[in-house]
């Protein structure tokens, strides 16, 4: 029985197809910014950036079966599963399909290396049919024996993961067209999800709902399974399992949900299971972690630094300190993308250089939960950085019984 309940969110494919034209246009932009003559991918979600074309996506990302052949100029080759050349049908970013080769030993077993002279050749083929004879090839996650033997050949091979990050990260008008979607879609999930959010349900139960309806709703999966209670909220990333939700427990939740069109929306929520009121303490949490969210939302603008940023951000209580998140910001896409932003005291280990950009969509975290124990409260908004600030992509409601 259909539940009418839950409407499919995704947009016409048209709108998918446009979006991809115009991702690969900045990839290419990107590519020659950085003297690359040509982009080698084998990450799925970057196979799907760069041409648009979806194949059984998580497998892919375990099991590198399919890549990509992107030139600054000139046809894009994608190296398809085998017998799976229709799917990129009615995608004008793609104008050549082959077999992929099996340089993977799931792929081709002890004949691997067969496989691997013949992939050279492609390439060989391929940079000298686009005119890229000693430029550089940018090539990601690729297989352990491909850059070696790239190398080995003469190429100058440099890290494309790098590069496809960078083109990622500002959003072209369609794409934020696709975000919009999907966000629509989770939130929808949410909905549905706390509607059944009762006292006596385990985690399981409660989770599978947010899964049913969002791929009811046009969306595809869920990365990860952060959905808890009661005191398996603190630490943070304790996996959903078979706990039975109790009356006055929090229940926290990390979407990270892969929406409409393959866009990641990225929000947390923590909820009060029951009908009652709060504690002191779950309300003293709450309003930390809304605090920090609020202020440090409120630090973005285009141009500001990622070093500024870090500097200036909510100071968190020192036995809170302990459990944070792992950042406060990071960037969010067709996954969780760059830039990754550090706290302060340790910017100097994993910092990067750069800046907010009009058209970057980031995530701001925050997890408050004390190391001494106790409720861990997890709450995120998705935003869109603008010219004068930023517009809050994900809007669903905080909990009223937990702000005070």
């Amino acid at each position: 029985m259909i539940d009418s309940t839950i409407r499919d969110h995704c947009l016409p494919a048209e709108v998918d197809r446009r979006a991809a034209s115009e991702r690969l246009a900045r990839l290419r932009t990107v590519l020659a910014a950085h003297d690359i003559g040509a982009g080698l991918y084998f990450d799925a979600v970057n196979i799907r950036y760069a041409c648009g074309v979806r194949n059984m996506q998580i497998n892919t990302t375990r099991n590198p079966g399919r890549y990509v052949f992107v030139p600054v100029e000139g046809p894009v080759t994608l190296f398809e599963y085998t017998g799976c050349g229709h799917l990129a049908e009615g995608y004008d970013t793609v104008q050549e399909i082959r077999t992929a080769k099996g340089v993977h030993p799931f792929y081709a077993g002890d004949h691997h290396a067969e496989h691997m002279d013949a992939f050279l050749e492609d390439i060989d083929e391929l940079m000298a049919r686009a005119g890229l004879r000693g430029q550089r090839l940018g090539v990601e996650r690729a297989p352990t024996m491909v850059v070696p033997a790239l190398m080995a050949r003469g190429y100058d091979v440099i890290d494309a993961s790098i590069t496809i990050d960078l083109a990622k990260s500002i959003k072209t008008p369609t794409e934020l067209q696709l975000i919009r979607a999907s966000v629509a879609c989770t939130e929808s999930a949410v909905a549905y999800m706390e509607e059944r959010l009762l006292p006596g349900r385990t985690e399981n139960e409660v989770f599978a709902d947010l899964n049913k309806a969002l791929i009811a709703g046009g969306g595809e999966y869920i990365e990860t399974r952060l959905f808890n209670s009661g005191a398996r909220t603190n630490p943070w990333f304790q996996e959903t399992g078979s706990k039975v939700i109790e009356h006055g427990d929090l229940v926290a939740l990390d979407t990270d949900a892969i929406g409409c069109h393959g866009y990641y929306t990225d929000m947390s929520r923590t909820f009060l299971a029951g009908d009652g009121e709060a504690t002191s303490e779950q309300k003293t949490v709450y309003g930390l972690a809304y605090e920090q969210l609020q202020y440090n939302i409120d630090l973005i603008r285009a141009g500001v630094s990622f070093r500024d940023f870090a500097d200036r951000t909510w100071p968190i209580p020192a036995e809170y300190v302990k459990n944070r998140y792992l950042c406060p910001v990071h960037g969010n896409g067709m996954t969780g993308e760059y830039p990754v932003i550090p706290y302060p005291d340790i910017f100097h280990l994993v910092g990067q250089d750069g800046e907010f950009a009009e058209n970057m969509t980031v995530c701001v975290e925050s997890f408050v939960g004390s190391e001494h124990g106790g409720p861990g409260v997890k709450l995120e908004e998705q935003v869109l950085v603008t010219a004068t600030g930023v517009e809050r992509l994900t809007t669903y409601p905080y909990e009223p019984r937990l702000l005070s």
